[in-house]
């Protein structure tokens, strides 16, 4: 199962989340909106009690992903859709919890959350992410075609080596071998330009040699 720097683009989003709940000013037209409505002191308590109660929770998400706690990621995560999706912890939330349930015995709670960040989450990269996991996810349940599908679309490009190598897994898996040496091919193709990828090219040459392809 392909990884790709996951954890390094988590990583980004989760101090892109820090600076959207912390900060980030808000703009004078919601001070005058809601200004007369629950004033500005109140409205700066409101956000500033929405972010720590979000970020708390999301630190529960982590501290039970670190400890393989399938269901006290989810009912986390859950708690952190349910009262606080409009915040960055919710997605981040959600991709923790869905690795850990995708670890456990509950892939298909780890495709539900997944596809809540494929729907909801703001940035590209993150949706993407989210694709290639839901994919893996799919392919280790044996949905071949479901796997495919969710990688229909381009990712962007820091994920193009990753979407290329688990397509190839899957078209091989599949019987489509011709197909899957296309698909290796081009993950090698993608990762040639990033020198700190070497082993991870190899990885991928050792399974294209596997069926008869490589240079």
């Amino acid at each position: 199962m392909a990884a790709y720097d996951l954890e390094e683009q988590e990583q980004i989003s989760q101090l892109k989340a820090w600076w959207e709940e912390n900060g980030k000013k808000t703009v004078a037209l919601v001070v005058i909106v809601l200004g007369g409505v629950i004033g500005w002191s109140g409205w700066k308590n409101y956000q500033y009690k929405q972010a720590s109660e979000a970020s708390a929770l999301y630190g529960a998400v982590m501290k039970a992903g670190g400890s393989g706690d399938a269901q006290q990621a989810r009912e986390a995560a859950g708690r952190i859709l349910q009262g606080y999706d409009g915040t960055a912890y919710a997605y981040l939330g959600a991709l923790v919890s869905s690795k850990v349930q995708a670890e456990s015995t509950e892939p298909k709670n780890a495709e539900t959350q997944l596809q809540w960040v494929i729907a909801h989450a703001p940035e590209a990269s993150v949706r993407d992410i989210a694709r290639l996991r839901l994919a893996a996810v799919q392919l280790d349940q044996g949905d071949k075609a479901a796997a495919l599908a969710t990688l229909s679309s381009e990712p962007v490009a820091e994920l193009a080596a990753g979407f290329a190598d688990l397509r190839g897994d899957i078209l091989v898996a599949d019987g489509k071998i011709d197909e899957g040496r296309e698909a290796y091919q081009k993950a090698i193709d993608a990762l040639a330009v990033n020198p700190s990828s070497n082993q991870l090219r190899e990885i991928i040459r050792v399974k294209l040699e596997s069926i008869g392809g490589g240079k």
